[in-house]
């Protein structure tokens, strides 16, 4: 079952002989940004032409936005886009903020449940950065950040999965304090602060210090695989229910011919197909689409895509037009 829909794998840096973003000025935010631009174009790298660089100053609001529901960079990064900067992969996959809570946040994004390999990917991107900056690093704390929970590894790891199931035997709430002890934590898909939307949760470490990165994605794998089970056994018992076979039949066929269509009621819609998807109930529509549509009708993305300004009410037009040509019948 594919109830893992991503893995991330993000890390926080600083160059030393610099403030911590917060205590920059103007002009110091700018030298860190070409700095990080340089050690990126101008490197040896093959990567390195992989990259596009974008002054978060010269996107519209919406395409700021957009950056966000595609989890490219936080709201906070793009709150103020004087002197923050993001360089960002043609396939999205590698992306690096500059000057968000710390000079640097890189961070790659695979699909499934690949720990090993994402992490593998950041490390090296991380290698390629400290041949040309020094980062700030303590031998007892390991990388400094501006925020202590960093410090350390200055890694956050995280995996996306879709938790109907769990989510409808209200045994999120039990599960989450359980992980609190494991030094895990289990959010909404857009993390701290975020509500569930579409059944969709991140998983991902809290603990940086005194833990060597092997140990946290061990951990969060195992962890992973633990809940992957949990749901499982959940969706069995589920989707023997006539209600839950009707619910996942009325969801695709709202799906397929609504013209209008909300942003919440569409992820709600999609997550009731992709179980269904996975259950068996449904045999012509993937998991893959629906992922990709669970993106594509967010808010800004959906205008960015179209680019046009939309009205709340042109835009959930549009969101069940997009809908319709993915999954409609053939």
């Amino acid at each position: 079952m594919s109830i893992v829909i991503s893995t991330r794998v993000r890390l926080a840096r600083n160059l030393k002989d610099y403030p911590f973003p917060r205590k920059l000025s103007e002009q110091g935010r700018e030298k860190i940004v070409e700095s990080v631009r340089r050690a990126v174009t101008d490197s040896r790298s093959a990567i390195a032409d992989d990259f596009h660089f974008i002054r978060i100053s010269d996107l519209e609001p919406l395409q700021s936005v957009s950056l966000v529901e595609k989890r490219l960079c936080s709201p906070e990064f793009i709150s103020e886009g004087k002197g923050r900067a993001l360089l960002i992969s043609k396939d999205e996959s590698l992306s690096i903020m500059i000057n968000e809570e710390d000079h640097i946040r890189l961070q790659v994004i695979k699909k499934g449940l690949s720990l090993e390999e994402t992490y593998d990917i950041a490390d090296k991107l991380d290698t390629l950065l400290d041949e040309n900056l020094s980062f700030a690093y303590d031998d007892k704390l390991g990388y400094l950040t501006q925020c202590p929970t960093n410090l350390g590894t200055g890694m956050r790891a995280s995996v996306m999965l879709h938790l109907p199931a769990l989510e409808k035997s209200r045994a999120i709430s039990r599960i989450s304090g359980n992980l609190s002890k494991l030094g895990l934590t289990i959010r909404g898909a857009h993390g701290e602060g975020t509500e569930p939307q579409g059944s969709l949760y991140q998983l991902s470490n809290q603990v940086t210090l005194g833990i060597s990165e092997k140990a946290a994605i061990e951990n969060l794998k195992n962890i992973t695989e633990q809940l992957v089970t949990q749901e499982e056994q959940a969706r069995a018992r589920l989707c023997e229910s006539d209600e839950v076979k009707d619910t996942v039949s009325r969801s695709l066929g709202i799906l397929r011919y609504a013209t209008v269509m909300s942003h919440e009621e569409a992820l709600k819609l999609l997550s009731n197909v992709r179980l269904g998807v996975e259950a068996g109930l449904i045999s012509d529509v993937s998991c893959d689409t629906i992922d990709s549509l669970m993106t594509a009708v967010e808010p800004a993305t959906l205008s960015v895509t179209l680019r046009k300004s939309l009205s709340p009410h042109d835009r959930d037009i549009e969101r069940a037009k997009m809908i319709r040509a993915e999954i409609g019948e053939k």
